[in-house]
């Protein structure tokens, strides 16, 4: 059974890209610094009769980030799809910003996502097969004022996708995002158009490949 690994699985864009996952057979494994939450949703998961479970991890420590990957890899088996869905959604301009917090926000917003891609490329490498999903947002292309640390942080995962592509591409690795224009929430059709350009990306055949989905509604 192929294996999926959400890290910041939330109840949107996390939960129906993993259960687009679920339906064509991959083993979920769900994470979030709140462990009852990513229980409920394996929960939900299994109720469907999907194979699902929880862990807990801090998006924003590297150590945690690094644990979690080494330990569904020993535990489940190798990852086949990782799908970096974490965000910190702080609303505060360039001048409301906390000093302390905008390294803690961009910890979350890409610096996870970074950590979890090494953590992932080695083996995926070795097998020149693997997925990696990231999901962005709007506020990469259209920076919002309000949101300062989210639009920096999409438009590092943008260039994160875009940057990587070709040389993991060399490595049999899918990397890509869907930059999402629209506000999703959760069990919504958006939500579930996003968790269906996540799958497609996934199935895109090598000489097809794509470094980027855009959805808009």
């Amino acid at each position: 059974m192929k294996t999926f690994l959400s890290i910041g699985s939330g109840p949107g864009n996390g939960f129906a890209t993993a259960l687009r996952f679920a339906s064509e057979g991959f083993h979920i494994t769900l994470s979030n610094r709140n462990p009852a939450k990513a229980q409920e949703l394996a929960e939900r998961l299994r109720g469907k009769g999907y194979t699902a479970e929880a862990r807990t991890v801090d998006s924003g420590d590297p150590q945690s980030i690094a644990a979690l990957l080494a330990d569904v890899q020993r535990q489940v088996g190798p990852i086949d799809v990782l799908h970096y869905n974490s965000a910190s959604m702080r609303r505060a301009t360039l001048a409301e910003q906390p000093r302390e917090t905008f390294a803690v926000d961009l910890a979350v917003n890409v610096g996870g996502a970074l950590v979890a891609a090494q953590a992932v490329v080695a083996q995926m490498s070795q097998r020149r097969s693997g997925t990696i999903l990231l999901t962005g947002g709007g506020y990469s292309l259209k920076p919002n004022p309000q949101f300062i640390s989210l639009s920096i942080g999409k438009a590092a995962i943008r260039a994160l996708a875009l940057g990587m592509f070709e040389s993991l591409k060399e490595q049999g690795i899918h990397i890509a995002t869907v930059t999402i224009e629209v506000a999703v929430r959760p069990d919504s059709q958006n939500a579930a158009a996003v968790g269906e350009l996540f799958w497609q990306l996934h199935s895109q055949p090598i000489g097809k490949w794509t470094a980027e989905a855009r959805y808009s509604g």
